[in-house]
C-alpha cells in the first residue's frame, strides 16, 4: 500500500498580537473591518508576507503595512515576517484604523 499523498502547506501560520487579538473581540467592531483584518492575516499567510501592495520598513524590511478595505480606506495593518522562527511565520502586531 502506498503512502498517502501529503502536500506541504505553501503559507506560514499568522498569529495575532494579543491587541490585534482584543480589537477582534470587540463587539463593537464594525464587520466590514474585522473582514478586512481576517482578509489581511490570510494574504500573509498565503504569501508567507509579501503580499502584493504590502510596504515594507527601510530599516526593518521583515515589518510589512498592508492598507485594509478597498485603496485602505479603513486603515492599515501591520505585521511582521518571523521567517527564521520554528516554524517560520507571520504576526499581525498592529491594526490603526481610520
Amino acid at each position: 500500500m502506498s503512502e498517502p499523498y501529503r502536500q506541504e502547506p505553501e503559507g506560514w501560520p499568522c498569529v495575532l498580537a494579543e491587541e490585534v487579538t482584543e480589537l477582534l473581540k470587540d463587539p463593537a467592531l464594525p464587520g466590514e473591518v474585522f473582514g478586512a483584518i481576517v482578509a489581511a492575516t490570510v494574504a500573509a499567510s498565503e504569501t508567507r508576507g509579501l503580499v502584493p501592495g504590502s510596504t515594507a520598513s527601510a530599516k526593518w524590511p521583515r515589518q510589512r503595512r498592508i492598507p485594509l478595505g478597498a485603496d485602505g480606506a479603513l486603515g492599515i495593518a501591520e505585521y511582521v515576517i518571523v521567517a527564521d522562527a520554528d516554524p517560520p511565520r507571520i504576526v499581525l502586531t498592529r491594526v490603526q484604523l481610520y
